[in-house]
Formats: structure tokens, C-alpha cells, sequence
């Protein structure tokens, strides 16, 4: 044998290891490489089982009337009586949710809670009684996810039910600006629409973690949300049905942005990117550019991008209405700072249907429409028009300050309003309706004579 042979040799045998050491974690006693197939197909036995088609049906009116729309994705079953992991974007504003099982069977199922910043929901299938106990998937710690380790995405990618796709770990710490609570796990595995709520899971069968997006513009870039923040959010959910977080109007940077190249002296706290109008950071009067070295006497540690998602949690976790104690570095001088948190809004809200006007409308909320939020803190704002209510001239975004001289501050009083003028005979089926548009007030009449129902525009 040649050098060149004896070296292509050594190096196959090296690259052999090197697989299985991957695959097989710590195991005493490496199989060959010839056991990939065998080690995927146990993956596999393992995990079809727990794989669950998601069908719901949607309900929205962001179009300016209710629709109904029937959508897919894929879910998990972690717990022998039912309990569904899936993602958040698949579950909302479902009115209805299916769950095809491994056997074919279809089963309804509630929707125990959901969590849209991690886009995260929970599910429990309606077993009838005297029915078998389902078939769990368990997690693994996704801390201990190594880059270039093998993983498997299964779900149902357009449709196609049991799917099943082999990758690596391109990266287990992704930080994501979409994602302000957690970090992402970066693998090849194919992921397509359909995949959505599905695990991604070890050569062991055991969840890394739930199959989410990818990047369209992409070749195989796809994402999913780690175990470690699944069995947390999934935890909350069980017990509350919700995720409760604080809120204190502070934007977070890493002291060290090599994207921006923000370099920020020192190797200690979070620096305060800008702090959000009329919140309660900018009443404790912290200031941008101000660095955060500690919470509640606890050293806070934000040198890089991938480390402001514990910061976040950090600050989301602290009692609301309760003072926190920051210690600032502003400048040469070190302060101490006050900060009463508040109890964040959902960001998950139903927009409510005004079927006569063909129109819907939606509270305004900071955290889901913060550029309406900066002309009105709060009210109701149209989410989306049609018929009698575009023809009139209102227009998606526009906030509604009052109807006939009435003022209108909640999705209450907009509804009462409605009820009101329902009863007006045809042909006195008008309103007066004050809006704010980009800062402006405008009038517009409202004129809702028309059937529009029964009529092609």
C-alpha cells in the first residue's frame, strides 16, 4: 500500500470514528458506520409512534369578515394521557384542532395554551374512554447538543404525513432577533411548511427540540426552539395556560455586536440599547447607553448576542408592580436604578367582527401594534375593511376615537356602539365615525345601508 493509500486510509478510519462518536455520544463501544441505517430506522420506530398530523381549522378577520380556514402542521406526543407540543403559529386562532395518530386515527383536541414569543403551544387530544394510553416522546437536554451531531426532523412537510429528514447541528446557540426569550437550534435537516410543531431528535429518538422555520432564501438553514425552552414554556402552560411575563421598556444590546461592530469597553453587564416611551424603565429615569451590572444584587451578563435571551428572561421573570434594584454604570458613576415592572399583555389577541359595516376591529396593544400604540396608547383600531366600511373610507389602521360623539376606548364600547346602530331602520343606517390616521384626525360617515352580503363589488 502507498503512502498517499495508507493516509486516505488512516483518514477514512478517522472520519468513521468520528460519525459514530457523534452519533453515539458516549457510548463504551462504538458500532461501524455501516449501523447509520440501522441507528435512523430506530430513530425512527421510536418516534413515528408520538408524531401527530395537526389539523386546525383557523378562524380570523384581519380581511374585514370571518374566515374560516383550514390549516396543517405537525406536534408531538410527550405524556401517555395526551399532552401535544406544536408550535404557537399553528395552533392560533383555531376554533377547531384534529390530531391524526400514528394508527390513523383522528381525535380532537383542546388547546391547552399557547405562548406567541416562543411560539410555543400546547395540545391534548380527547381520548374517549376505555382508550389505550398514547405512545411519549421524550426530551433530551438540548444543553448538551454538540455542532455536526446527527438529528432527525419528523413531521408532515405540505401535507405528506410521517416525514422524516436526517441532518447536523450547524449551530445549537442561534441567536434570532425574532425570538426574544430564546435561542435556536440551526440544522440542516429539510424543514418545510407542514414541519411546523414536529421534533427534531437525536440518533436515541429523543427530542433536541421543535421544528419551527426555516430561511426561504436559504439552502437548508432551518430552525427549531431547544428542549430546555419547550419543557419550560410547556411547564407554564400546563399549570397556567399561559406564559406570564414582566414588563419594563428596556432594549437590551450585547456589549460586544460584531454584526453592527458595537464594541462596548468592559467585560461586565448589558448595555441599555433605548428605553420605551411611558414604561416603566423610563419612569425609573434609565437612560440609553446606560450599562446594567446587576438584578436584585444577581451580576448580569450580556457580553454577546446569544447571552441577551437569559438577560431577557431575567428581567420578564421579576414580580410585577414590585421594585427592582438595578445597579447602573452611567458614564464614570455607578447608580442604583428602581424599576416597577409590569404585568405584559398578551400579545395573542381575537379581533372582534362588525358584520353589518364589514368591518373588524382589534384593541392596540404595545406589544403587538407598537406603532399605533405611539399615537394611542390605548384603544380600538381597524384591523380589516371591506364593503360598506372601505367604501365610507375607513381604512386598515385607522384608531377609533369615537362614534356619533360617543368615546371609544375598548372593543366594549365599539360593540355597544354596533348593537346600537344594528337597530337603525334601512335607509338611517349611518354613523359618525372619528379617527386618528398617522396622527390626524379625520370624520367619516359611516354609511352601512347597503347589503354587501348579497351584492359582487
Amino acid at each position: 500500500m502507498t503512502a498517499r493509500l495508507r493516509a486516505s486510509a488512516r483518514t477514512a478510519g478517522l472520519f468513521s470514528a468520528f460519525v459514530m462518536i457523534v452519533l453515539c455520544g458516549c457510548r463504551s463501544s462504538a458500532p461501524s458506520v455501516e449501523d447509520l441505517p440501522t441507528m435512523i430506522h430506530d430513530a425512527q420506530e421510536h418516534v413515528f409512534p408520538s408524531l401527530v398530523f395537526v389539523k386546525p381549522i383557523r378562524q380570523y378577520v384581519a380581511s374585514g369578515e370571518r374566515v374560516l380556514q383550514q390549516v396543517f402542521g405537525s406536534g408531538v406526543i410527550i405524556s401517555s394521557d395526551g399532552y401535544v407540543v406544536t408550535n404557537s403559529h399553528v395552533a392560533n386562532e383555531a376554533t377547531e384542532i384534529k390530531c391524526v395518530l400514528f394508527d390513523s386515527e383522528m381525535l380532537p383536541a383542546r388547546l391547552v395554551g399557547l405562548d406567541q414569543d416562543t411560539d410555543l403551544a400546547l395540545l391534548q387530544i380527547q381520548l374517549p374512554a376505555g382508550h389505550a394510553p398514547l405512545p411519549a416522546c421524550e426530551f433530551t437536554d438540548s444543553d448538551l447538543i454538540q455542532p455536526g451531531q446527527f438529528v432527525l426532523a419528523l413531521g408532515s412537510p405540505f401535507g405528506f404525513t410521517r416525514s422524516i429528514s436526517l441532518g447536523i447541528i450547524s449551530s445549537p446557540r442561534r441567536y434570532l432577533d425574532i425570538a426574544p426569550y430564546n435561542l435556536w437550534i440551526q440544522t440542516d435537516a429539510a424543514i418545510n411548511p407542514g414541519n411546523s410543531g414536529g421534533p427534531l431528535v437525536d440518533a436515541r429518538g429523543m427530542i433536541v427540540g421543535i421544528t419551527t422555520l426555516r430561511i426561504s432564501q436559504g439552502e437548508n438553514i432551518g430552525f427549531a426552539i431547544p428542549s430546555n425552552t419547550v419543557k419550560r414554556v410547556i411547564a407554564e402552560l400546563q399549570a397556567k395556560g399561559k406564559v406570564e411575563r414582566s414588563y419594563s421598556g428596556i432594549e437590551l444590546e450585547p456589549l460586544r455586536d460584531f454584526l453592527r461592530d458595537v464594541i462596548t469597553p468592559g467585560d461586565e453587564g448589558v448595555l441599555v440599547g433605548g428605553v420605551q416611551e411611558s414604561s416603566p424603565a423610563a419612569a425609573a429615569g434609565l437612560q440609553a447607553g446606560d450599562l446594567i451590572l446587576s438584578l436584585n444584587g444577581l451580576p448580569v451578563h450580556g457580553t454577546f448576542q446569544e447571552d441577551i435571551p437569559d438577560v431577557r428572561n431575567s428581567f420578564a421573570s421579576l414580580a410585577p408592580d414590585t421594585p427592582a434594584k438595578l445597579e447602573v454604570r452611567r458614564g464614570q458613576e455607578t447608580i442604583e436604578v428602581s424599576v416597577s415592572p409590569i404585568l405584559k399583555q398578551a400579545v395573542a389577541s381575537e379581533g372582534l367582527e362588525l358584520p353589518m359595516w364589514n368591518c373588524s376591529v382589534q384593541e392596540i396593544s404595545k406589544f403587538r401594534t407598537p406603532n399605533l400604540a405611539y399615537f394611542a396608547p390605548h384603544g380600538v383600531y381597524v384591523l380589516g375593511a371591506l364593503g360598506n366600511a372601505r367604501a365610507s373610507g375607513l381604512r386598515p389602521g385607522d384608531i377609533i376615537l369615537s362614534i356619533d360623539h360617543t368615546p371609544i376606548a375598548t372593543p366594549a364600547d365599539i360593540e355597544a356602539s354596533y348593537r346600537r346602530l344594528s337597530r337603525l331602520n334601512l335607509g338611517r343606517r349611518t354613523a359618525l365615525v372619528e379617527v386618528l390616521r398617522s396622527g390626524y384626525r379625520h370624520f367619516i360617515v359611516l354609511d352601512f345601508n347597503r347589503d354587501y352580503k348579497h351584492t359582487v363589488e
